[in-house]
């Protein structure tokens, strides 16, 4: 290995940390705790190492958020792929994604809540956000119904789930009536 690879190696492995601390920090004690001191301390770099990763907090969310776009479409598409049927892939999404928001409820407002100056639903919006919405369209699609853009119904869906997830975190949903809600979201809008 040439001393350019192991420190490209390095400066990777680096940037792994520093994500991963921001995460861990944020979902412990909420995104207000993460400052670039805090992660030069735990990390135990000084605050230029990390500068010369991340130009400041909001990049270390963006870089959080596309980490959590590419578990969500992973976790997404792990549980459609186990159930049979459209509409058995529709509440296996939905509770996927309901599941993945509450879990990681500081990776989740990386991803739809915080500035990490990431473009949505533009053409230079990054690979792992579109995957992310990929996942969710590829089982959506099917059930959209006649007449109806697949996108449209995905992002409609989405923003259904959405709603579900940030109004029980936010305790203005009882959590205990999550799997009826789903239930009703599925047979309401799913044409299956």
């Amino acid at each position: 290995m040439s001393v350019q690879e192991r420190k490209e190696r390095e400066r990777a492995e680096r940037e792994r940390l520093i994500v991963a601390t921001a995460r861990e920090l944020a979902e412990q004690q909420g995104w207000d705790a993460v400052t670039t001191r805090r992660l030069a301390e735990r990390i135990e770099y000084s605050q230029p190492v990390l500068y010369s990763h991340f130009r400041g907090k909001r990049e270390i969310i963006g870089a959080v958020a596309l980490e959590g776009a590419a578990e969500m479409a992973s976790a997404v598409r792990a549980a459609a792929s186990r159930a049979n049927g459209p509409r058995e892939r529709v509440a296996a999404l939905a509770r996927a994604y309901l599941d993945f928001a509450e879990h990681n409820p500081a990776v989740y407002d990386a991803l739809f809540q915080l500035d990490g100056g990431l473009a949505y639903a533009q053409e230079d919006t990054p690979e792992p956000l579109k995957d992310a919405f990929a996942a969710l369209f590829e089982c959506l699609a099917e059930v959209a119904g006649d007449g109806v853009h697949p996108g449209m119904f995905t992002e409609v869906f989405w923003a259904a789930l959405h709603g579900l997830a940030t109004l029980t975190r936010a305790g203005r949903l009882l959590p205990e009536d999550a799997a009826p809600r789903v239930e009703l979201l599925v047979d309401r809008l799913a044409v299956v």
